[in-house]
């Protein structure tokens, strides 16, 4: 399949051309971080997803200026679908971003110097300290497992699975993203090894989450049910990669 890869512009019309997209459930003590960085680095286009949250999350995203989707079905992926539905035609870039205040958006623009080479780009936490440090054990078993049946079954290797990530659009839209819940990080990651994307992933300095409860990673029965999508997910692509 080939991809179109257009010439980028100067940094502000590429920033017009990046859509944000943030999935969040109960974050109002963090989402104003997180849009206030985003804003702060001239980026327009934010799309909150409010999957279900019980608190003022959704308000705060509006008063900010953000746009609001509200998709109440749980699942990450299905906000993040939810998101990526009725695209401006000007959108040639989806960013992917927590609403806890983790991912590191003082560093996006490493990532903005790397789009004309790159398809896919992914922040990896496993290789600095900070990113390390702030990943719970069952975070960083995850990650391994993960990342290793990939190697085995597709040959390439990554390091991480973190939230971060930017795509070019018409990859996306070539990915036929199907999985609605925390499957979707994976599959992502295996489509572009299935499209020959041009991959990288950026070190970056992840930090705890600023407020608030993880919805898996603190959680030991969340976590281990996440493991066992690690390995669903991982098969359904394998027999589909074959039929």
């Amino acid at each position: 399949m080939t991809l179109e890869h257009p010439q980028e512009g100067p940094a502000p019309a590429l920033l017009d051309r990046i859509q944000v997209v943030i999935p969040v459930r109960d974050e109002e003590h963090t989402l104003a971080h997180v849009i206030g960085q985003l804003q702060g680095q001239g980026v327009r286009r934010i799309r909150v997803v409010d999957n279900g949250s019980r608190d003022r999350s959704a308000a705060i995203a509006r008063q900010l200026g953000a746009e609001v989707l509200s998709e109440p079905s749980p699942g990450y992926g299905r906000a993040c679908w939810r998101g990526c539905r009725n695209l401006d035609p000007a959108v040639g870039w989806l960013l992917f971003c927590d609403g806890d205040g983790g991912d590191p958006l003082e560093e996006l623009p490493r990532f903005l110097d790397l789009l004309s080479d790159h398809d896919l780009l992914l922040g990896d936490r496993t290789a600095t300290a900070a990113g390390r440090a702030a990943l719970t054990p069952v975070q960083r078993w995850g990650n391994r497992l993960a990342t290793a049946l990939i190697a085995l079954g597709w040959g390439f290797r990554y390091r991480d699975l973190g939230p971060l990530r930017l795509v070019r659009r018409s990859a996306f839209e070539a990915m036929g993203m199907r999985d609605r819940g925390y499957g979707w990080t994976l599959e992502m990651q295996v489509r572009a090894i299935e499209l020959g994307l041009r991959i990288r992933e950026i070190p970056v300095s992840h930090r705890p989450r600023l407020a608030g409860d993880s919805k898996i990673s603190g959680r030991w029965g969340a976590s281990v049910r996440a493991g066992s999508v690690i390995l669903t997910t991982l098969g359904r692509l394998w027999v589909r990669r074959w039929h």
